[in-house]
């Protein structure tokens, strides 16, 4: 199992390039199976969750072809098996998104229960009630979603739709379902992170006919089909937030290119709060920070506000600020994992229930840490780069699910760190 050895106290420099979302390009490789003819994503990010969603549409019978540029070409023309089986889906809860594709093209789809990082309930119970207004008849026996049409129905019927909560795959899922669905469906509660309106350029240049994408109300026209299209994957906000954050917390200068500052407007609010200076380019960010950051509090909450993928990053970046910061996570009860792992490292955190107190230290010192889940892995590699001596950073299968090269990037900007097999 591979690990990181991270040598901390040196500031970053120079410019990093930001990879595709993957929360982007994982709905749109589930999106090319809405159409019989190819698809390309470009700037397809090269991380582990990209690999597990490729198999698993593979073992459809879809025709699948990777570049080495961030390339991927999607036929689903000769899709065999619309059925998303356990062995695949229990590493990535994204492959729920599969659902909504399937069943509106095929009329069946059998899908497992997902799996993915530890971080709380996820459930998928808005998803099966969208589709249920839309006329699909699910069932969920042994640890899958059955879903089919009524006898003699031959599409999904257009509904208004509200979910019960905002929920990013769902709106993803019903999106995706609404598009080849009959008559008009209205999404009401619908998310609005930039990964959506992403999906949704991508769905219109294939014949989709969505409107308010980006809004809580989304209002989709079905067609009866959808043709292939060519689509760059959006950059990944989270992706960029982590470096930012990170360069914050080590001081120095660096361009992230390709990032999105307009997608990042309740986290640089917060950097520049704390004393970094944080520009918007034409093609990118610039961060700069030089001596101790002021400690900041925060609330995850949907897009637009701060996102609870970032909470951990910017709690590491706490951690060594002056003053203390309160933290309140209210999107998932299982995500301050990594609260015992900066503790090891020197940090002052406290837990009650939602809340975290976290009472910045002057220096963090080097120890061996474990990755618990995805954002946690962030959060020990930016902690353990302002640390003092040698920090180890365990189980980094959690870090390549969700960042592409990492551990190079950071390299090539100044970081000493590399990964150890």
């Amino acid at each position: 199992m591979d690990k990181l050895l991270i040598r901390g106290g040196r500031e970053l420099r120079g410019e990093v390039l930001v990879s595709g979302a993957k929360n982007a390009a994982l709905p749109e490789l589930c999106a090319a199976l809405l159409s019989a003819q190819p698809v390309t994503l470009r700037n397809v990010p090269r991380l582990q969750d990209v690999a597990t969603m490729l198999k698993l549409i593979r073992n459809m019978g879809v025709a699948v072809e990777q570049g080495q540029d961030g390339t991927v070409r999607i036929d689903a023309s000769r899709l065999s098996s619309p059925e998303a089986p356990y062995e695949l889906v229990k590493t990535m809860r994204a492959s729920v998104l599969a659902l909504g594709p399937l069943l509106a093209r095929f009329g069946e789809a059998t899908v497992s229960l997902p799996g993915g990082c530890a971080i709380g309930s996820r459930p998928v119970d808005q998803h099966i009630k969208g589709l249920q207004a839309m006329g699909a008849e699910i069932t969920v026996e042994h640890g899958y979603i059955l879903a089919k049409l009524p006898r003699g129905q031959q599409r999904l019927k257009g509904a208004r739709i509200t979910t019960d909560m905002v929920t990013v795959t769902g709106t993803e899922n019903l999106l995706m379902a609404a598009t080849l669905a009959e008559g008009e469906t209205i999404l009401e509660n619908a998310a609005q992170e930039p990964e959506i309106p992403d999906l949704a350029e991508m769905l219109i240049k294939m014949g989709a006919k969505i409107e308010g994408h980006g809004t809580s109300r989304i209002r989709i026209q079905g067609v009866a089909a959808l043709q292939g299209c060519e689509h760059q994957v959006v950059a990944d906000r989270i992706e960029a937030g982590t470096f930012l954050c990170a360069v914050a917390a080590t001081g120095g200068d660096v361009v992230l290119k390709h990032g999105r500052a307009d997608h990042l407007d309740a986290v640089i609010e917060k950097l520049v709060a704390a004393g970094a200076k944080v520009t918007a380019l034409p093609d990118g960010i610039r961060v700069q920070s030089q001596g101790r950051l002021q400690a900041q509090s925060f609330r995850t909450t949907e897009y637009p506000g701060f996102p609870t993928d970032m909470q951990a990053q910017f709690m590491a970046l706490n951690c060594i600020a002056q003053g203390t910061a309160k933290i309140t996570e209210t999107i998932f009860e299982n995500r301050y994992m990594h609260v015992n792992e900066l503790v090891r490292l020197g940090a002052k955190i406290q837990i009650d229930g939602k809340v975290a107190v976290v009472e910045g230290v002057a220096q963090l010192s080097g120890a061996t840490v474990m990755a618990t889940d995805l954002r946690a892995s962030a959060s020990l590699v930016i902690a353990g780069l302002v640390a003092e001596g040698e920090t180890v950073v365990d189980r980094i299968y959690h870090l390549d699910r969700g960042y592409d090269r990492m551990e190079a990037k950071l390299a090539a900007i100044g970081a000493d760190i590399e990964r150890i097999k």
